[in-house]
């Protein structure tokens, strides 16, 4: 998934970062890298924190700007560890983490729900997050059984769970247990 990543902020860094005269160009590399590694590790913490709603209305497609919380919570990390690791101004900073950002998960959304676009897609940008701990086999496995099957395909894959976490109030898990539990 870094990969992926670092792909997609090499093609949009150009005019953010290494045209932009405020970025000096001896930092221009660990700059791009550094906004990659911000990408991927603020969206594992955000997981790892229980914010998966946001995660999953992005990934159906929800708007992917600076009102998008997961966009901004991104943006502040970005911009903070730029000023920080770099000593860029905070406008200098914010600038490029205000551009990259919503560039980058765009195309990377834009490409995961794209089935012509080979190597991307949702359920392995949800397991590069952490969706691997064995819930989701466990879902599949027994999911159908529960009423889990949210899209009615005969299965319960990601699109399922990504359609469970943003269309159920209590969530995803909730309903699992819910499901299971009778209640």
């Amino acid at each position: 998934m870094l990969d992926q990543i670092s792909e997609l902020v090499k093609q949009f860094g150009g005019d953010a970062i290494v045209n932009n005269q405020s970025v000096p160009n001896e930092h221009n590399e660990a700059v791009m890298n550094e906004t990659g590694n911000s990408i991927l590790s603020g969206l594992k913490n955000m997981v790892a924190e229980g914010n998966v709603n946001d995660i999953a209305g992005l990934l159906k497609g929800g708007t992917v700007d600076a009102s998008n919380p997961v966009v901004k919570q991104l943006t502040d990390q970005l911009s903070g560890n730029l000023g920080q690791k770099f000593g860029l101004s905070s406008d200098t900073a914010s600038g490029v983490a205000g551009s990259m950002i919503p560039k980058v998960l765009g195309s990377l959304i834009g490409k995961a729900n794209d089935p012509n676009q080979p190597g991307f897609n949702v359920s392995d940008i949800v397991n590069s997050l952490g969706g691997n701990s064995g819930l989701m086999e466990a879902v599949s496995k027994y999911g159908g059984q529960f009423g889990l099957d949210q899209n009615k395909d005969g299965k319960v894959d990601m699109n399922d769970a990504t359609a469970a976490l943003s269309g159920k109030s209590g969530g995803f898990l909730s309903g699992i247990l819910g499901k299971l539990f009778g209640k």
